[in-house]
């Protein structure tokens, strides 16, 4: 699958935009993004836009990663030339075309296995990660569980009860049984034996 994004009516002569487009083509997405950078050609700036440009419409509109994307074609066609005049001596004039192109960038999507092995272990996590953040948010949006009729609930609760031991009723403490004394006799014979003396005196 490829992409594209075209750049129209640059106020860029097309000889000079070339000599930048050709220093990208075929190369990785990054590597093409760091020679635009670094380049001291007045069109690379431009080209950089357009390369990005390119990018994100593979990722947004196709869904392909940046990292499995490469400079598949890129080219630069001339567009109108705004023709502009200079005095000279004599009364003379000379003619001044000001020149506009249209720059062209074309990414592809490369095959697995035309990755290098950092590329392929890069996708492979990338994938493993999006399959656990897929399995997360499916995972939010089940509905919450019912709640439990009424009936069920006391179901549980009267069989937690019966599960659950009963403790044992605590016995009084024992009384221990004072062993009772049997009541002292009192003494009859002395007192019949008082009156006796008594009598016995008068």
């Amino acid at each position: 699958m490829e992409t594209k994004a075209v750049a129209r009516y640059i106020r860029i002569s097309p000889r000079k935009a070339r000599l930048v487009v050709d220093t990208i083509r075929g190369r990785d997405l990054d590597a093409a993004r760091q020679i635009l950078d670094f380049s001291d050609k007045g069109a690379a700036r431009v080209v950089g836009k357009v390369l990005r440009s390119a990018a994100a419409n593979a990722e947004n509109n196709n869904g392909i990663a940046p990292e499995d994307l490469f400079v598949a074609r890129a080219f630069v066609d001339e567009g109108p030339t705004l023709k502009r005049f200079r005095p000279r001596a004599m009364g003379r004039a000379t003619r001044i075309n000001k020149r506009t192109c249209h720059i062209t960038v074309i990414l592809g999507e490369r095959e697995p296995e035309k990755l290098s092995p950092r590329r392929k272990r890069r996708k492979k996590f990338e994938d493993a990660k999006v399959e656990t953040e897929k399995a997360v948010t499916e995972k939010a949006a089940e509905p919450l569980l019912e709640e439990p009729s009424a009936e069920a609930t006391k179901e549980k609760a009267t069989a937690k009860k019966s599960s659950e031991k009963k403790p044992g009723a605590k016995k009084p403490p024992a009384k221990k049984e004072v062993a009772k004394k049997p009541a002292a006799k009192k003494p009859a014979a002395k007192k019949a034996a008082k009156p006796e003396k008594k009598k016995s005196e008068e």
